[in-house]
Formats: C-alpha cells, sequence, structure tokens
C-alpha cells in the first residue's frame, strides 16, 4: 500500500475516533475498547479486505465481519456508517429507543450487523457456523471475527478453535485485540494469556502478528491471512488499550467509562493533530 493510501485510511482511523467520542459521551459507552480497535476494522472495512456492499446488506457472497467484544459497538455503528450503510446522522440515536443502535450490536436492527454480540466469548463460535454455512451452500465468502483478549480467557473460544481446526475452515479469520487489559486488570495478573501465539498455533491455526496501529503491518497479515486455504487464521494485533486518547491509553480504569464534555472537546483536538 503507498503512503496515499495509508494516509487516506489514517484519516478514516481519526474520523471514527471522533464518531465513537460523539456517541459514548452523550450516551456512555466504552471508548477506550473502541479505540484499541480503530485500525483493525479500519484495515477490514476500508482497505479492501472485506468484500461488501453496503447498498445489499445480505448479499449472499459477502464477507462477514463479526464483532465478538460487543462492547466495542460504537466503532461498529461509526464504520457502517462511512462505509455507506446508513447515514451518518443516525450515530447521534446510539442508545436510543428504537435506533437499532444498541449498546451491543443486535442483529436484523442494523444494517451490516451480522450477530448479536456482547456476551464474550460466543463470537468464534458464530463465526465457524458462518464459515462452514457458506462450505455446505458452496459461497466462496470469508469470515471475520473481531475477539478481545479478555474473552480469550475463557473456554469456549478454546472449544471453538479447536473445531475450526477440525473442520479445516480455511475461509475464517479471526483479529485478537490484544490490548492486555480487561474490566478488572492487566491481563497478565487477571488470567495470562502467553504464549498466545503457541496456543494458537497448538489448535492448528495458521499464526500471524502484528502492531495492531500499524495500518500496513494489519493489511499486510490479513492478506496473508487470507492465504491460508486448509486451515483457519488468526491475526494476533498488539494494541493499546485507549489508543489516540493520551490520558486514558493503558489506564484500566478507562473501561467502561465515557469521557466528560470538557474531557472529549481536548480528546478531539489530540485526535485530529496526531
Amino acid at each position: 500500500m503507498n503512503e496515499q493510501g495509508l494516509t487516506k485510511l489514517k484519516e478514516i482511523g481519526k474520523a471514527l475516533r471522533i464518531d465513537v467520542l460523539e456517541m459514548t459521551t452523550r450516551y456512555a459507552g466504552h471508548p477506550s475498547s473502541c479505540f484499541s480497535s480503530v485500525e483493525i476494522v479500519t484495515a477490514l472495512f476500508f482497505a479492501g479486505v472485506l468484500r461488501y456492499r453496503p447498498a445489499e446488506p445480505l448479499w449472499p457472497s459477502r464477507d462477514r465481519f463479526i464483532l465478538s467484544k460487543g462492547h466495542a459497538a460504537p466503532l461498529l455503528y461509526a464504520a457502517l456508517a462511512r462505509a455507506g450503510y446508513f447515514s451518518l446522522e443516525r450515530l447521534a440515536d446510539f442508545r436510543c429507543i428504537g435506533s437499532g443502535l444498541h449498546g451491543h450490536p443486535v442483529q436484523n436492527t442494523v444494517p451490516g450487523v451480522e450477530v448479536t454480540s456482547g456476551s464474550l466469548g460466543q463470537g468464534l463460535s458464530f463465526g465457524l457456523g458462518h464459515a462452514l454455512a457458506g462450505r455446505l451452500s458452496g459461497l466462496e465468502y470469508r469470515v471475520y471475527v473481531l475477539l478481545g483478549d479478555g474473552e480469550c480467557e475463557e473456554g469456549q473460544v478454546w472449544e471453538a478453535a479447536m473445531a475450526s481446526s477440525h473442520y479445516r475452515a480455511g475461509n475464517l479469520i479471526s483479529i485478537v485485540d490484544y490490548n492486555k487489559c480487561q474490566q478488572t486488570g492487566p491481563i497478565a495478573r487477571e488470567m495470562a494469556l502467553e504464549p498466545l501465539a503457541e496456543k494458537w498455533r497448538s489448535f492448528g491455526w495458521d499464526v500471524h502478528e502484528a502492531d495492531g496501529h500499524d495500518l500496513g503491518q494489519l493489511v499486510k497479515s490479513l492478506e496473508s491471512a487470507a492465504e491460508a486455504k486448509e486451515k483457519p487464521s488468526v491475526v494476533i494485533a498488539h494494541t493499546v488499550k485507549g489508543k489516540g486518547v493520551s490520558h486514558i491509553e493503558n489506564v484500566v480504569e478507562s473501561h467502561g467509562k465515557p469521557l466528560t464534555p470538557d474531557q472529549k472537546r481536548q480528546a478531539v483536538e489530540e485526535i485530529r493533530c496526531s
């Protein structure tokens, strides 16, 4: 990817962070959990990785994106709006009754939301189901699942990982937002995941690692992951919780806490100047 393309993607990432701030400052949410995933979502939706048609959200051959860490819903809604699924103005209705823009994604309420998520640990199982359904239907779409590192402490994730390898789900790609923080503290203290890459390999997955805020690295890793045909792939994206707003970066206590209006104004200025 050339510098012009990377610059455009970086500007989209800035816009997504500001969209998230507008939504979560008004009606609460999880801005720091969204911010660690911004470049991942930007690479998927705006770097030509995902195949989708906003005017045909149920196009049978579309690639599926499943947000397993459903508390990052504001980021998903912002990406869908900027990808053309619905108007940006609709983001102002986040968490309003009847808007469909729930605090966690709910299937069939917003175009582009593939599954209901937010009960953590379930997204990879949904992803495997979609991947196997595509095989049975003779459709060559890929399924991308964004996992939080905290939910990788749950047994269902590893059961799904084992099943995905067993069934040779080569059209399934998982991305782990490895920001190393969860709601109650650092991952290493609460339930250490290391050696994370070796765990995935031992379950039969093709493993890639990338700086989760380096768009060039992310795109290359996602493209390489898509080349595996006989087994599922995972991209472990090393990220920073709250990335882009200095006073919440790597601050565990910021989990699930919206910024105040004054903090939001300062954060928007910081993002725009970055």
